[in-house]
C-alpha cells in the first residue's frame, strides 16, 4: 500500500478536508462520486412551500387592491380591514391547489385550536411574505412567535413545557444563532478569556473551535459520550460539571455524528446536578435532529432556567437555504438574566453606556433583547430581526407539522433514513446501529470496530497501526469515489468517518456499503500475505 504523508490536512476542519476529498475522488474520470459527508438532506417539505408562494400571490393582490385606481404596478401596504372576507374569497376561488387549501386550514387552525386572531394573522403574513416593513417588534413578529413557540413546545418539550413562559428570537439558522450567542454572553461579562467550557463530545466541528478563537479563549472540558454505552455520557463524565470552574456546558442533542439523543438517564442527571449542585450552570444546546428522534425531550425542557434552546428548521424541512432558527429562553427567572442582574457595578456600568440607546433603564434589558441588538452590533437594533418573509415560512413549517396530528411527515423521514441505513450497512455484511435513542440522521463508520467485526481482532489491531485515519479517508477517496468526513474533526476518540444518511439515495448508500466492502476484502487479502510472507 503506497504511503503518503497526510500530515498536511491535519489541522484542516473537516468541512475544509471534504473539499481536498472530493478532488481526490473525482481523479478518475467516468466514475460516479458519492459524497456522504455533507448533511443538507435530498428531501424536503412541499405542501408549506406551496402555500408559501400561493400566500405570496394573495398578498401581492392586497397590496394591489390599496392603489387599485393606478395602473403602473404599484401597490400600497395591506389593510387589515375585511381582509378575513378577502381570505376566504380567495380560498373558495383556488381551494383546487393544495397550497390555498392548506392556508384555509392553517387559518382555522390558527383561530380555533391556538386561540390567535385571524384578522392579525392574515396582517401580519400578508405584510410580512411582502417584505414591505422592518420586523417589528425586530426579536418576531408577535403571532409568528406563539405559532413557532406551539411547534417548539410540541418537537422539544416532550410533555413538560407550555408556550406561556418562552420567548424566541427569529435567526438565520442555528449556525447564525451560536454565532450571536457567544457574543453576547462575552460582551455581558457571562463568559471571559480564561473561563472553562463543557463541551459534549464529539460535537459538530465549529462548536469545538468556536471557543478556542482569540475572539473567546475559552478553556474547554470534554464531556465523552461512550460508544461502548451507545454514545451516552457515562455518569462520571456528566460529573464533570460539578466543577464551579465550569459556567456554561455546550451540547448538540441529538448529537452530531454519532445521531443519538439523550437518554432520559442523563437527562435526569444533569437536571439533578443543576438543581442540587449547579443552580448556577448555564447550558446551550443544539437540537437540530431533535425532531428525527422519538419521544424526543431537550434539556430546555428539564432545565428550562438555565439553559438556551437553539432550533434550527434546515434538516427537517430541508431549508437549509433557507437559514431558519430561533433560540428560545425562560421569559421569567432564567439564570442570563439573573447573571446580569448580579454583574460587578463596574460591568454594569458599562453595559449602560452599551445598550443606553435602546431603553431607559438597561438593567431591565433581558439578555435575549441584548442578543438581539448584539446581532446589529446595538447601533442597527432599529433594523434587527430576520427577514419578514423567512419568518413567514418558518411559520407555515410549523403550521405544517403543528396541524399533522398523526406525525406522518415524521414517520415517512424517519423511514427514510433508517432504510437507508439498512441498505449501507446490509452492503458492508454488518447489522444496522439499532437502540431506541438512536436518530440515524448520520452514521458513525468505526474502522476499527468494523475490521474487528469483519475479520478479527488481530486484523483490526493491524488497521489501527499501520493505516493512520485521514490516510484511510484518502484511500476511501481515492479507490472507492466515496467521500467521508473524519470522525476525529468531531472530536472522536476512536478513528471513524461520518457519513450523511441524509444526501444520497438508497441505491447510492447499498453502493457505499457494496464500495467499502470490497474495498475492506482487499485490505485484508493484502494483511494476509503479509502475514504468510512474515511466517516464511
Amino acid at each position: 500500500m503506497t504511503r503518503i504523508d497526510y500530515s498536511q490536512y491535519a489541522k484542516l476542519s473537516p468541512f475544509e478536508l471534504k473539499d481536498a476529498l472530493i478532488k481526490v475522488a473525482s481523479s478518475r474520470e467516468n466514475r460516479l462520486i458519492l459524497n456522504a459527508g455533507r448533511g443538507n438532506p435530498n428531501f424536503l417539505a412541499t405542501l408549506p412551500r406551496r402555500a408559501f408562494f400561493r400566500l405570496g400571490l394573495f398578498a401581492v393582490a392586497e397590496a394591489e387592491l390599496s392603489f387599485s385606481y393606478m395602473q403602473s404596478g404599484i401597490g400600497g401596504l395591506p389593510k387589515i380591514e375585511g381582509i378575513e372576507g378577502r381570505f376566504e374569497r380567495f380560498v373558495a376561488e383556488q381551494r383546487e391547489h393544495p397550497g390555498v387549501e392548506f392556508l384555509g386550514r392553517a387559518l382555522s387552525y390558527v383561530r380555533d385550536q391556538l386561540g390567535l386572531s385571524a384578522s392579525d394573522f392574515l396582517h401580519e403574513s400578508v405584510e410580512a411574505i411582502l417584505g414591505c416593513n422592518y420586523p417589528v417588534p425586530p426579536r418576531m413578529l408577535q403571532i409568528s412567535e406563539e405559532i413557532v413557540k406551539h411547534y417548539i413546545v410540541k418537537e422539544m418539550g416532550g410533555g413538560f413545557m407550555t408556550t406561556s413562559n418562552i420567548d424566541l428570537f427569529a435567526v438565520e439558522g442555528g449556525t447564525a444563532a451560536m454565532t450571536y450567542i457567544f457574543d453576547t454572553l462575552k460582551q455581558n461579562k457571562l463568559i471571559a478569556a480564561g473561563d472553562t467550557v463543557a463541551i459534549g463530545m464529539p460535537a459538530f466541528t465549529p462548536y469545538i473551535e468556536i471557543p478556542e478563537l482569540n475572539n473567546y479563549r475559552l478553556k474547554q472540558v470534554h464531556v465523552e459520550a461512550d460508544p461502548a454505552a451507545g454514545w451516552q455520557y457515562p455518569d462520571k463524565e456528566l460529573d464533570k460539571l460539578l466543577d464551579k470552574e465550569v459556567k456554561i456546558f455546550f451540547c448538540i442533542n441529538p448529537s452530531n455524528p454519532p445521531s443519538v439523543k439523550m437518554d432520559n438517564r442523563s437527562l435526569d442527571r444533569i437536571t439533578k446536578i443543576v438543581v442540587d449542585k449547579r443552580p448556577d450552570l448555564m447550558i446551550l444546546t443544539d437540537d437540530v435532529y431533535g425532531t428525527f428522534a422519538d419521544r424526543f425531550r431537550s434539556l430546555f425542557a428539564t432545565c428550562p432556567a438555565n439553559t438556551l434552546l437553539v432550533y434550527s428548521f434546515s434538516k427537517y424541512f430541508g431549508a437549509t437555504g433557507w437559514r431558519l432558527g430561533v433560540v428560545a429562553t425562560q421569559r421569567d427567572n432564567n439564570i442570563f438574566d439573573r447573571k446580569l442582574e448580579g454583574l460587578p457595578k463596574a460591568d454594569k456600568k458599562e453595559m449602560d453606556e452599551r445598550y443606553q440607546s435602546l431603553v431607559p433603564d438597561v438593567s431591565k434589558l433581558k439578555f435575549l433583547d441584548r442578543l438581539v441588538a448584539d446581532s446589529r452590533t446595538v447601533a442597527l437594533n432599529h433594523t434587527a430581526g430576520l427577514s419578514t418573509p423567512q419568518q413567514v415560512q418558518m411559520v407555515l413549517f410549523s403550521l405544517f407539522a403543528l396541524m399533522d396530528e398523526h406525525d406522518g411527515y415524521k414517520a415517512e423521514l424517519k423511514k427514510l433514513v433508517r432504510r437507508r441505513e439498512a441498505a449501507l450497512y446490509r452492503e458492508l455484511g454488518l447489522p444496522p446501529q439499532s437502540g431506541e435513542n438512536e436518530v440515524d440522521y448520520y452514521t458513525l463508520l468505526d474502522m476499527e470496530d468494523i475490521a474487528r467485526r469483519l475479520y478479527g481482532i488481530d486484523f483490526a489491531a493491524w488497521v489501527k497501526k499501520n493505516i493512520a485515519p485521514t490516510e484511510l479517508l484518502f484511500r476511501i477517496a481515492n479507490d472507492t469515489g466515496i467521500v467521508l468526513l473524519p470522525g476525529s474533526g468531531f472530536g472522536t476518540l476512536q478513528p471513524a468517518g461520518r457519513a450523511s444518511l441524509a444526501n444520497l439515495n438508497e441505491y447510492e448508500y447499498a453502493n457505499i456499503g457494496r464500495s467499502l466492502r470490497a474495498m475492506a476484502d482487499q485490505v485484508f487479502a493484502h494483511y494476509k500475505e503479509l502475514q504468510a510472507k512474515s511466517r516464511s
